[in-house]
């Protein structure tokens, strides 16, 4: 019986790969780039996803020295940014990667704070030893955004001028605020220069800010899953779920104690959030019209249905470790978020100082971020004259392909990091 195959676009060229194992074929044309050829070498490299011996990671702390500047004209004082780092730095820092987190992300990228802890990082499928970027060859950094509730300073942090926790009253960021954050802290790291900027989803959106705010600190970029704009659906989307939030009694405008916060409003956010990461496909698979613990409909207004009880689960569990008001704070970012619109809607010129290589990632079933928010985003840097690689990888995961997909994912970006740090080399 055939394997599944995944279809990727490299340029104008397409490379097949087999799902079933690692083994394939490629249609390599003249002309192809190293980087091209190196998946034909490396094809039969194994992903390990051995979690028997895991690794630890220890959260540090990085408090900015001076005042940072924020797009809004503001700026925040002592500002703190937790981070991770799992690997080595080699003597040239020339294997040193940003790992970019999404939405609900944090710094614990991969590994676990103590052997006994129950989950590992929220991409530990992808980083770690032998895996695809693998952490005996590189030195991985993941830092919580500014405005997150994960260790960096944001909405629930205490204002130095005041002595009281900024909620509503910290200032309104943007995706370029984050990134201006961490490149403090990659200067404070002593990188002058990174391999790779990774990420997926919102972390794909500081990915490309990383390659247009501060093109000669990358050698790479890999945005994943996203856009070089929030599309209006998108605003729309994140408009309902602070709505809800603040239908919450519990709300108060911000100013809840934390012991009480708007529970059932952030909870009714995630819910409608965590459907746009499917796909129609993976809903139906996975629930159908499943009824859950039951046989027949109760014919009142409590669950009946499968898909009904997993989002309620899904929301029970976000409230338990994210904040409302930094969900209010990075939706907004998010929704700021827009490359074109600083050279009044020509994001060809917006890309023009973008000097290091891409790997561009979109997944079939993804209609969070479209593939063909992607092709633009690859025209547009093609334009430029940047070299940029472009993969569409069949899934039916939705936008959530991007950490459910590791080995097909996973193979590209090992394949196109080994590449760039041969490059690197010279």
């Amino acid at each position: 019986m055939s394997r599944p195959v995944a279809k990727v676009r490299v340029r104008s060229y397409i490379i097949r790969i087999q799902t079933g194992n690692v083994d394939g074929f490629i249609r390599r044309p003249a002309g192809l780039s190293r980087f091209r050829h190196c998946c034909r070498q490396h094809r039969r490299v194994e992903i390990s996803t051995d979690t028997q011996q895991p690794f630890i990671t220890v959260p540090r702390d990085f408090k900015i020295p001076e005042p940072l500047p924020l797009d809004c004209g503001r700026e925040l004082k002592e500002v703190n940014i937790r981070y991770e780092t799992a690997g080595e730095l080699a003597p040239d820092g020339s294997n040193a990667i940003l790992i970019a987190h999404a939405l609900s992300g944090d710094a614990h990228v991969c590994g676990r704070h103590a052997p006994g802890d129950r989950k590992p990082g929220w991409w530990d499928a992808m980083i770690g030893p032998g895996r695809p970027i693998d952490t005996n060859r590189y030195f991985v950094i993941c830092s919580n955004v500014l405005g997150g509730c994960s260790g960096s300073t944001g909405p629930g942090s205490v204002d130095p001028d005041t002595g009281r926790p900024y909620n509503m009253s910290f200032p309104v960021i943007t995706v370029r605020d984050m990134v201006r954050a961490q490149k403090r802290l990659i200067d404070h790291l002593g990188i002058r220069k990174l391999l790779s900027v990774v990420g997926g989803s919102m972390g794909g959106m500081q990915v490309l800010e990383w390659a247009v705010s501060y093109p000669e600190a990358m050698a790479s970029f890999v945005p994943i899953a996203t856009a070089c704009q929030f599309s209006p659906q998108n605003i729309a989307f994140d408009w309902v779920a602070r709505e809800a939030i603040k239908a919450d009694p519990n709300w108060k405008n911000g100013d809840y104690p934390p012991e009480s916060p708007p529970s059932k409003g952030l909870a009714a956010a995630r819910m409608l959030a965590h459907i746009t990461y499917l796909s129609e496909e993976s809903m139906s698979r996975k629930f159908g019209r499943n009824l859950q613990d039951k046989d027949t409909y109760d014919f009142d207004f409590d669950f009946d249905f499968a898909v009904e009880s997993y989002l309620q689960y899904q929301g029970r569990c976000f409230v338990e470790r994210f904040d409302a008001n930094s969900y209010f704070y990075i939706t907004r970012a998010t929704d700021y978020f827009d490359l074109a619109g600083r050279t009044g809607g020509d994001l060809v010129a917006a890309l023009s100082p973008v000097r290091a290589a891409a790997l561009v990632v979109a997944f079939s079933s993804d209609w969070l971020f479209p593939t063909a928010q992607s092709r633009r985003l690859v025209d547009a840097l093609l334009r430029n004259r940047v070299q940029v690689s472009f993969c569409e990888i069949e899934s039916g995961y939705g936008h959530d392909a991007f950490l459910l997909e590791v080995d097909k994912l996973g193979r590209m970006v090992r394949d196109f990091l080994a590449h760039q740090r041969e490059v690197f080399h010279g």
